[in-house]
């Protein structure tokens, strides 16, 4: 199976799947538990809708494997491909009817004897798609990115910005504990909160692709970072968590980062290091990273350093 066809399969995946979905964004039913998924996160409805059509899509298709948040790594021996999928990035918003929610899938080659753990470096192919709206963007590694919004094609906004008293940015909160995460970013938000503006919009994929079209300058997600520099404080997160460790995963950001870094974007982890060398296919605590994205490389140094103060604020509050 060549690389052009792995593409089309994804298209037609993400196309059925934003099918699937729409016509349950905002029901009350899609907030409804299922359980949990291989992350630890919940499972709603609204995911299980989901997750059954990339199921029901992907079987009988041997020579590809499939990796998602809810059925963990699923194929056979004879995978010579691995799709990384979270069919709902943004539950949340999606079960409440808001906009901010994606389809997300990132392809790699694969093969269980010879590369049986891919990594984020090894994703050449990477899908984001809108549900509610009509927006989508891709990205083949060396070959840039592409945007079509509302059906026309279109380049990305990257706006230059670099001042944060006046940075319009996101943040990964979902299962994060409040107060050290609130420590850690504590000044990042004092400053910019009045003359610029922050969010929590609840799909790191959704928040990442805003600063390809010029609405926000910056995505910032320390969860992963706090527990590998602060191991202490991983007692917090299993209480946020429900006795789960959640933070952003490789179905989180795989096919983000490839898109964002085709496009021009400044991105990598929390202690400002490439995500190329994070699993793709881990599940749990071992395929968890967190993310900076910034439209400058300077704003992403410079958010970097605020969180290497925020890391020490955190540390000297609870006397670690």
């Amino acid at each position: 199976m060549q690389l052009e066809e792995v593409v089309e399969i994804c298209r037609d995946l993400s196309s059925e799947v934003r099918e699937m979905v729409r016509p349950h964004l905002g029901e009350k039913a899609a907030r409804e538990m299922q359980g949990r998924g291989a992350s630890g996160d919940s499972t709603f409805a609204i995911d299980e809708v989901a997750e059954e059509r990339v199921e029901s899509r992907l079987e009988g298709i041997p020579e590809l494997a499939y990796f998602s948040e809810d059925r963990g790594m699923v194929g056979t021996e004879t995978a010579r491909w691995v799709l990384v999928v979270d069919p709902i990035d943004g539950t949340r918003p999606a079960a409440a009817g808001f906009e901010a929610c994606c389809v997300s899938i990132a392809a790699s080659r694969y093969h269980p004897e010879e590369n049986p753990q891919p990594t984020h470096g090894d994703v050449v192919y990477g899908l984001l798609q809108e549900i509610k709206n009509d927006a989508w963007f891709e990205a083949e590694r060396g070959k840039g990115c592409r945007m079509v919004i509302d059906g026309e094609r279109a380049e990305p906004c990257i706006l230059p910005h670099d001042d944060i008293s006046t940075l319009f940015w996101t943040l990964g909160f979902r299962g994060r504990p409040a107060l050290p995460t609130a420590l850690v970013l504590e000044e990042l938000i004092d400053r910019s909160s009045v003359d610029g503006g922050i969010f929590d919009l609840g799909s790191a994929t959704y928040c990442i692709t805003r600063l390809l079209t010029g609405q926000l300058d910056a995505y910032v997600d320390v969860g992963d970072r706090m527990i590998r520099e602060v191991p202490r404080v991983e007692e917090m997160f299993l209480r946020a968590g429900h006795g789960h460790v959640l933070n952003n995963s490789s179905y989180d950001l795989a096919a983000a980062g490839l898109i964002a870094r085709e496009a021009g974007l400044a991105i990598g982890d929390a202690f400002g290091a490439p995500l190329d060398g994070y699993p793709l296919l881990a599940s749990g605590r071992a395929g968890q990273l967190s993310c900076v994205a910034a439209v400058t490389p300077g704003l992403l140094r410079a958010l970097v350093a605020e969180i290497d103060a925020g890391i020490g604020r955190m540390r000297a509050h609870y006397g670690w």
